[in-house]
Parts: C-alpha cells; structure tokens; sequence
C-alpha cells in the first residue's frame, strides 16, 4: 500500500507538472516572465522572514565587540560557540526548562487536547436542544480580550490560594478553548457519520466512538491544536509573569527577560547581548524541530479543517 500511494503521488506530481508546462506554452514568453517574477518574489519574502533568524544565531556565536561593531559584522570570526553553554549556564535555565515543559506546556497541551476535544464532539456529533444556540455563545466568547478576565481571575485565583503555583497556567486549559472547539467541531463533522453508527450497532458507547473511532481519524486536526498549545504556552510570558513570583517556578521567558535586562547592564556582563541571542536561539529550536517534523500533519490538519460546517 505504501508502495503505490507513492507510485500515486509520483503520478500525480508529474501529471501536474505537464499541466503546468502545457499552460505556460500556451502563454508564450509572457507565462515565463511571470513565473520568473512570481519566483523571485517567493525567494526575497523567504529571505526577509530567515534574516532575523541568521541576525540571531550570528549574533549568538560573536563577541561583544563585534556586535557593537559598525557596519555589522555577518559572518562572525573566529565563531564563539561556547556562548551557547556558557549562556544557557549563566542562569538556571535548566530548572526554568523543567517548569515550562513538565509543569506547564506538557499539562496544558494535555489539557486543551482532552477538553476541546470533548466539547467539539458534543457539538459535532451528539443532538440535544440548544446544541447550536450554545455554540454560538461559546464562539462569542472569542471576542472577549484577556485583558478584560485579566483582574477578575487574578482575584478568583489568589482566594483559591493558587498564586505562586502553575494551577492557574494549566487548570483553565482543562476547560476547554473556544477555537479550538470550533476547529476540532469542523474536523469532526467532515467524517462521514456512517463510521459512527457502525460502531453504536457494534454496542460501542458514544465515549468509546469517541476514542477509538473518530479521534484516531482526527490526528491532523489534534495534532495542530496540540502544536498550537504547546507554542503557546512554551512562550507565555504574561502568565507566569502575573501568578508566578518565586524564581524556583520561573518559566524559560521569565529567564529570557532577566538576561534582556541585563544587556541594560552590560559594564557588568559584558556578553549580555550574545548570551541573550544565545539563550533565545536555544528556546526557538524546539518550536522549529516540532513544526519540521510534523509538517505534514499539521499541514493536512489546517487544510482539512472547515471543508464542511
């Protein structure tokens, strides 16, 4: 099976490609010219989105001079690559990873994935009066700003006597997210409903049809709530910013900002700049390894999702 949906796609691609050659032959010299230009375009945008990227690691593997230096010094020499241990060393980056992935982002992820998962089956598959009434207010509530729920959960949360702990970071992800129920809802209603009664016939209970049944066929969409969540959390810094004030329970942005704040200082460490490109490159390379290696389902995931309301 493998074999031939690989076989299918070669097929396709090339029967694609012919297509393509056909039409620009068709348009003469004009069809070139615009695909030249359509592709050089493509090519300045990718490089105006990578420049801040190669600014960063650049700028992490010099010394403090040469990033001062005027006109900017691109290809550093020689490279200081022990910038990245010594920076990622300089504070307890260590234990700040920890509380951000076994503490929050883990947690969290599990959380939204579960509860929004829930919520959207119910309004996909289940039939109860005022389904859809309370979809609409549930979809409302994304125009709430968070800063307007800011106070009143800080107040909520500080009499529960949770101020100084991750539960308010990750205790709200088990109530669900608006989009993320209304994308999950629209993945679920793709898949066609015969697959569900077939397991009811088999005796399967709606929980049961949940997870073994339409879950299994909703990866993409999962995986690109899970991704979202995950990033989401990984850089939150408001949060912990707010509900976290002992450094034992800072989070990687709060370490982040501690070495911002010292490039301020920087008659006294004299590699806060390259030690914050450093640090900042280190945090950025999970997100990336994350998206490269489920890009094709997180793709298919985005794709999917809405072809049918």
């Amino acid at each position: 099976m493998t074999t031939q949906a690989a076989t299918q796609k070669t097929m396709t691609a090339e029967i694609e490609r012919e297509r393509r050659i056909n039409r620009l032959r068709k348009l003469g010299w004009q069809g070139w010219v615009v695909e030249i230009l359509k592709y050089a375009l493509l090519l300045i945008l990718g490089f105006s989105f990578l420049l801040p990227f190669y600014w960063m690691l650049s700028s992490a593997v010099k010394t403090d001079t040469q990033v001062y230096t005027v006109p900017p010094v691109w290809f550093p020499a020689p490279p200081q690559w022990q910038n990245f241990w010594d920076a990622w060393n300089s504070e307890n980056f260590w234990l700040f990873t920890y509380n951000t992935v076994i503490m929050y982002a883990v947690p969290a992820t599990i959380g939204t994935v579960l509860s929004t998962s829930l919520v959207a089956y119910s309004f996909s598959r289940l039939r109860w009066i005022g389904r859809d009434a309370l979809f609409v207010v549930v979809l409302a509530t994304i125009m709430i700003p968070g800063w307007v729920r800011l106070v009143p959960l800080f107040i909520i949360f500080k009499k529960l006597g949770w101020l100084n702990t991750f539960l308010p970071l990750v205790i709200p992800s088990f109530f669900g997210s608006a989009f993320f129920i209304f994308l999950l809802r629209q993945f679920f209603m793709s898949i066609p409903t015969e697959l569900s009664d077939a397991a009811k016939i088999d005796g399967a209970s709606e929980l049961q049809t949940m997870f073994k049944v339409i879950l299994p066929l909703s990866v993409p969409a999962l995986a690109v709530v899970a991704l979202f969540t995950f990033m989401d959390s990984w850089n939150d810094y408001l949060g912990p910013l707010i509900y976290v004030n002992v450094e034992e329970k800072w989070v990687l942005a709060l370490g982040v900002q501690r070495l911002r704040n010292a490039v301020a200082e920087i008659g006294n460490r004299q590699l806060a700049y390259p030690y914050l490109m450093a640090v900042s490159s280190i945090i950025t390379l999970p997100i990336f390894l994350a998206f490269f290696f489920a890009q094709r389902t997180f793709i298919e995931g985005i794709s999917l999702t809405g072809l049918k309301g």
